[in-house]
């Protein structure tokens, strides 16, 4: 999934011209027809289908509360923006990590959800800073070299969750990377939009052929059947490691939510808002997490078929949430992704993982960090080294970002401290 419009935070005043607007293109909706448009919406569901279900796979969670929670969530995001923004929301990638932590400490994915119903809040309350003081001056404790580094860490802490999974069979991990490898470099059109899927069916497919797939599960799934529904579980601990990553993905929102405009030709960062918008994206976070489904967020992938399609009206977006409620209402379905092997998922995240940290790195390139100076290697140094130190570092991820705001916040600009110097060695001179 390519998260680059995710992570770089654009200028969010003047994002939204790149693409001039075309009102034949959204009246397309009333010429195609009931049929057509639900067809386009189902492009939709099936574009971020596979990394919708993967991350409750890999946490523990219900894949039917994910799918019907996504699309409920989608059309709850559309009502608070004034039904105005075409994004659809899903299972955020950006939690796994911590959720895994929570669960090997407490046994309980509860817990877990119980932290994302907090980070959702905390979304919540910076849609009312973004309102209140703007996004610019918000996000300005929040720059590249403190963000890419959390997302880095994010990434490299699931290493050896991937290995682990992918150790099970390597062969069949193998064949789903490889998969996912090849159709992300070398597939064309709309192929190149669904790597992931294409690596679950064809790793599903050898498994099933080299006999390493269970049926019995599927067999005995009932095809109508309401999700399993659960309520979170808080305690602080969870809560201290799970919070943090809100600060990374709330400027994810941000640079979604720039694309989408750019992308559509519309200034959503004006009207309905970026307050809007990060509002939605909290509620919805939140609600999911509290009744059993994994935090949300909007899928850039679904923005390139909105760029592909050239149909930009958001009703095309709220039909594929109703698909996606529906698919989650059929067990059979739930009970044949279940039955997809470790080794398949172990695979496809030895590729989606490393790419989580990889585009932590490309914030930082694209945002143009200079690393000539002190102020930011210190920052970004100390977000690593805390994040990453394991469970003697209290607080984890949460002391990571606290410490590398303030010091990037304290420390004086090396180049000004030097225009400084270099200038009274002239006065001294003269």
């Amino acid at each position: 999934m390519d998260n680059k419009e995710k992570i770089a935070v654009a200028d969010t005043e003047d994002t939204a011209t790149a693409t001039p607007n075309d009102d034949a293109i959204r009246d397309a909706i009333g010429q195609m027809g009931i049929a057509k448009t639900i067809i386009l919406g189902a492009q939709h569901a099936i574009t971020m289908f596979a990394d919708n279900i993967l991350v409750p796979l890999l946490t523990g969670l219900s894949v039917s509360v994910a799918l019907v929670m996504a699309g409920i969530c989608t059309w709850l995001f559309h009502a608070i923006t004034k039904m105005k923004v075409p994004i659809i929301l899903g299972s955020s990638f950006a939690f796994i990590a911590p959720m895994l932590a929570v669960i090997a400490e407490t046994g309980d994915p509860a817990y877990a959800r119980g932290g994302i119903v907090i980070a959702g809040l905390i979304y919540i309350i910076f849609s009312f800073l973004f309102y209140k003081f703007g996004v610019d001056r918000v996000l300005s404790f929040f720059p590249p070299v403190v963000t890419g580094p959390i997302v880095i860490s994010i990434g490299l802490s699931l290493a050896s969750t991937a290995v682990d999974m992918a150790s099970s069979n390597w062969l069949i991990a193998g064949v789903a990377f490889i998969t996912l490898i090849v159709i992300s470099g070398f597939g064309k059109g709309y192929l190149q939009n669904v790597p992931i899927l294409a690596a679950l069916i064809l790793g599903y497919v050898f498994a099933i052929v080299t006999k390493n797939v269970e049926f019995s599960g599927i067999t005995e799934a009932a095809w109508i059947g309401m999700p399993d529904f659960s309520l979170a579980k808080f305690n602080w601990d969870a809560i201290i490691v799970v919070v943090p990553v809100a600060i990374a993905t709330i400027v994810e929102h941000v640079g979604s939510i720039s694309a989408v405009s750019a992308t559509v030709g519309e200034n959503f960062t004006k009207d309905p808002g970026m307050h809007r918008t990060l509002l939605g994206d909290g509620v919805g976070t939140s609600l999911s997490a509290l009744v059993g489904g994994p935090a949300n967020t909007a899928y850039s992938s679904n923005t390139g078929v909105l760029a592909l399609s050239r149909v930009f009206d958001p009703v095309v977006i709220r039909i594929a949430a109703i698909i996606l409620v529906l698919l989650g209402v059929i067990p059979k379905l739930s009970a044949v992704v279940h039955s997809v092997p470790t080794a398949v998922l172990g695979g496809i995240a030895l590729a989606t993982f490393g790419l989580i940290a990889a585009q932590g790195i490309r914030s930082i390139v694209d945002n143009r960090v200079d690393f000539s100076k002190i102020k930011n290697q210190l920052t970004a140094g100390c977000i690593l080294m805390l994040s990453l130190g394991g469970d003697a570092v209290p607080g984890g991820m949460a002391t990571a970002a606290i410490v590398g705001i303030l010091i990037y916040k304290l420390l004086p600009d090396s180049d000004k401290s030097t225009k400084k110097k270099n200038k009274e060695k002239t006065e001294v001179k003269k």
